[in-house]
């Protein structure tokens, strides 16, 4: 496909500035409001800013940073350069930004002064970053956000010609190697996803809807505030990066939003807030939830308080969450209404195709358990530096989740496991090994398992079972203590269990699966 086929997803700003140019495009609750006129006149400013410092196509931003003007603003000075956007899990630690800035090759990094020890490790680790560009007060060797917006503004900041296979952001996922692995999004890919994304998850949408951001927008996040650019709608964000009820919801009433992302543990915690009764919510028509299944009771409270307003999307960082849509009508509080789909997640997303796959990529009947698999517009371009990895993903022409599940007649997903060790806590997938890994760089520890179990709160939390090396004096405090700095603390796990040995499979790997019967057995977990 070539450039005449797609544009550069950064003209989704420009269209929406040039249609309404004095409606509000940023809130910050509390705060102040700018329009898509100065949205996009900072745009352009940063723009021709980075362009003058030496960037070009293809070079690659990361940026560490809460939700704030200047983190909404990268993605779109990313795309308009053709450079390709690196945001990163501001929760993440140094050591894993440090990795994130190696293996994507940033040559520039856009970092918030709060994170200044971040900006030292990534420097300290890569000889290709350049330039540092701080948000709020710049340390010396470094470059002001602010200064350079101003120092630029009324420049054109032109957009970059892109072809569709162009990359525009590295979505990294982890996998059960360990090392995080940066997805390839394309503007090709990425302009498919925004049009779908519209079509399914909030059609209608225009400029006098609202949004509200409640999770960080270097992820699914991020991807819903592209739709709402692309439609002139407003995002709103929250004071502090702590949710809190009350301020969410008074934020509803007082902006009347229309939308958001979230997760289901999200969505549990707002709905089961006493504001949720204090404050006027009729203005939300999809709140969409996405990142794990939901439990039946949360969804039901959800709503009865909400009303038919829950949008679920299942789907991966791969492929920006597009393969299979459960749209507010497929949803009901009532269990004897065939409308409930109660454990569905959906059907096919307009324009992709899913199939349930045996091992030999066989399609396999209705009712019957397989791999679930993908293919259509949305599927990335693969993994960057990591040949062995996209090709496993996308062998034999299908995306591969990993995960197991199963369709009915009509075309609906059902999930029913998991086909890697990894779990979803909270939204956030968390994987094993990766834990695992630093807490063997205890010298106390001689084995560990991590392992994700059901929480009535957070979905699944993890569970640690260690083993100690001889004589070693060790406890539970020791190895929280062991992962501060070195692991988020999203991954840490909430239980932690010493035992003599670890049972082992006749080939000498650690059973996991017999792990979690022993638990069960000894009651140190619930069925």
């Amino acid at each position: 496909m070539n450039a005449a086929q797609v544009m550069n997803l950064g003209r989704l700003l420009t269209h929406t500035a040039r249609l309404f140019p004095d409606r509000p495009a940023l809130i910050q609750d509390g705060g102040r409001t700018w329009t898509w006129r100065e949205m996009e006149r900072r745009v352009a400013a940063m723009t021709a800013a980075l362009r003058k410092l030496g960037l070009r196509k293809g070079d690659r931003i990361l940026v560490q940073s809460r939700n704030n003007v200047q983190m909404f603003e990268s993605c779109w000075i990313a795309f308009r350069l053709g450079c390709v956007w690196v945001p990163t899990n501001f929760r993440l630690t140094p050591s894993e930004v440090a990795y994130l800035g190696t293996s994507s090759g940033a040559s520039t990094m856009i970092v918030e002064d709060v994170f200044a020890g971040h900006a030292d490790a990534v420097r300290e680790a890569s000889s290709a970053l350049k330039h540092v560009i701080a948000i709020g007060t710049p340390r010396a060797g470094e470059h002001s956000y602010e200064d350079l917006v101003r120092d630029h503004l009324d420049l054109p900041g032109e957009h970059e010609t892109v072809g569709c296979d162009d990359p525009l952001w590295f979505f990294y996922t982890s996998g059960t190697t360990g090392r995080p692995k940066a997805g390839v999004l394309t503007h090709g890919q990425m302009s498919f996803v925004v049009t779908n994304h519209l079509a399914d998850l909030i059609p209608g949408t225009t400029e006098r809807d609202c949004s509200i951001a409640v999770a960080p927008l270097s992820h699914g996040a991020g991807i819903h505030a592209l739709l709402n650019v692309a439609r002139g709608a407003p995002t709103v964000l929250l004071a502090s990066e702590k949710l809190e009820g009350e301020a969410f919801w008074q934020a509803v009433e007082k902006y009347r939003v229309t939308n958001l992302f979230t997760v289901p543990t999200i969505v549990k915690i707002l709905v089961e807030d006493p504001a949720v009764d204090r404050y006027d919510h009729s203005s939300l028509r999809y709140m969409i939830y996405a990142g794990a299944p939901m439990y039946r009771a949360d969804q039901k409270l959800a709503l009865q308080k909400l009303g038919k307003v829950l949008v679920q999307y299942f789907g991966l960082g791969e492929v920006t969450g597009n393969i299979t849509v459960l749209p507010p009508d497929m949803h009901s509080a009532d269990d004897a209404d065939p409308n409930a789909n109660i454990g569905c997640c959906g059907r096919p997303r307009t324009g992709m195709e899913v199939a349930i796959l045996d091992a030999e990529l066989r399609p396999l009947p209705a009712g019957e358990v397989g791999e679930i698999c993908c293919r259509g517009p949305a599927v990335f371009a693969g993994y960057h530096g990591n040949a062995e990895a996209t090709e496993k993903a996308l062998r034999g022409g299908w995306f591969h989740t990993g995960d197991l599940g199963r369709m009915d007649e009509r075309g609906l997903l059902f999930i029913t496991g998991r086909e890697s060790d990894m779990y979803i806590s909270g939204g956030s997938n968390v994987y094993p090994r990766e834990v695992e890994e630093v807490l063997l760089t205890h010298p106390g520890v001689a084995e560990v398992a991590v392992l994700g179990v059901p929480d009535r709160k957070w979905g699944e939390v993890g569970v640690a079972v260690v083993v100690k090396r001889e004589g070693a004096q060790v406890d539970r405090d020791a190895l929280m203590a062991h992962l501060e700095g070195r692991c988020a603390r999203y991954r840490w796990p909430h239980h932690l269990f010493f035992w003599d040995v670890l049972p082992k499979s006749g080939y000498g790997k650690i059973a996991k699966k017999d792990i979690r019967q022993q638990l069960f057995e000894r009651g140190e977990i619930g069925a």
